[in-house]
């Protein structure tokens, strides 16, 4: 029997992600179902009300957006993948670039210790980055923070620089075709699987990767064909805003106030990094410099990826880039943490 009191926060932050869609939509921001839910998520949250998603919503929302990706490869895509090689270093170049310049703009303009510093620089991997700093010493609530501001900040601006600056090369298309409801429930069920093996391997992203890989499997042998209906797609997405929206639930005003100069601060390093690395690869390979940003920028894994299929760039190039992020991270921040967390 389902318990209502455990769910009445996550029926609350949807329903609430609900209206800060519409109104988004309305007011014409760039990608709406993600960016009004996050912001009028991240509000209610501040304003005092206890909002979460449940686990289950999270991994449903995280399936249906990974699938979404699957169905939008084309030709096109199997030649930029002959470039990735260079575009995948670049991630690890600016990733590394940015959190060099983090750490040491936050031990000296913002007085954090060495251990927080670094933990609060990092481009990412935020779960990760809490359970390392668990027995640090580090203090892990303003790191936890810091690095919420990051992801919500990117997730608002992104969008709206691809789209305001003109970045984005082509109109937004809407599909023609869509899968009949019976390969949807099938590749949903199929993905369902692997998603949870790669949630017990500890795969980072494991339900976006693994209804990506089921998507692109069905659709590459021609089993399947046409997209993912968009009464499914507008609400995965609903609710991934609305996720990232509760990050803020709890969070006092006293606690906003005094971590975020920093979570701005390594925004700005990180949109910068991505920015820069993006306008210079783009002048040795034949990718559009909006994809590249939103591959770049340090944001969550699963909402960058999302914001690529909204923005109608490619999102299995976004996805990729950002699930090496993750696995680079995976390394470098433990490294970092015993050679530069030391006061």
């Amino acid at each position: 029997m389902i318990d209502l009191n455990a769910w009445r926060p996550t029926i609350l932050a949807l329903a609430i992600g609900a209206v800060g869609a519409v109104i988004a939509t309305y007011i014409g921001l760039p990608a709406p179902a993600l960016t009004g839910p996050s912001i009028s998520v991240t509000i209610a949250g501040l304003l005092g009300l206890k909002l979460s998603v449940q686990n289950l919503v999270r991994d449903i929302s995280f399936l249906v957006i990974g699938l979404s990706m699957g169905t939008s490869v084309t030709p096109e895509v199997y030649e930029s993948a002959k470039q990735w090689p260079f575009s995948l270093m670049a991630v690890v170049a600016g990733v590394t670039s940015a959190f060099f310049i983090s750490q040491w703009a936050l031990k000296k303009f913002y007085a954090y210790d060495a251990k927080s510093a670094v933990l609060a620089s990092s481009p990412g991997h935020l779960s990760f980055v809490i359970g390392l700093g668990m027995d640090s010493g580090a203090d892990i609530r303003t790191v936890a923070i810091v690095q919420s501001i990051r992801v919500l900040t990117l997730t608002l601006i992104v969008p709206m620089l691809v789209v305001w600056s003109g970045l984005a090369g082509s109109d937004l298309v809407v599909p023609t075709k869509f899968m009949s409801l019976f390969w949807v429930a099938m590749c949903l069920a199929a993905a369902a699987l692997v998603g949870l093996g790669f949630k017990r391997l500890k795969i980072p992203a494991a339900f976006v990767l693994a209804g990506m890989i089921i998507s692109l499997a069905s659709h590459l042998t021609g089993l399947v064909e046409g997209h993912m209906p968009q009464w499914l797609t507008w609400p995965a997405l609903m609710m991934l805003g609305s996720m990232i929206g509760t990050r803020f639930s709890g969070v006092s005003m006293a606690e906003l106030k005094s971590a975020i100069g920093a979570g701005f601060a390594i925004t700005l390093v990180g949109i910068a990094a991505a920015i820069g690395f993006a306008v210079l690869l783009a002048q040795f390979v034949d990718l559009p410099v909006a994809q590249l940003v939103v591959a770049f920028a340090p944001g969550g894994v699963e909402a960058m990826a999302a914001m690529a299929f909204a923005l109608n760039l490619d999102p299995t190039f976004v996805a990729t880039h950002h699930i090496a992020r993750i696995f680079y991270l995976s390394f470098f921040v433990p490294l970092a943490l015993a050679w530069w967390g030391k006061e």
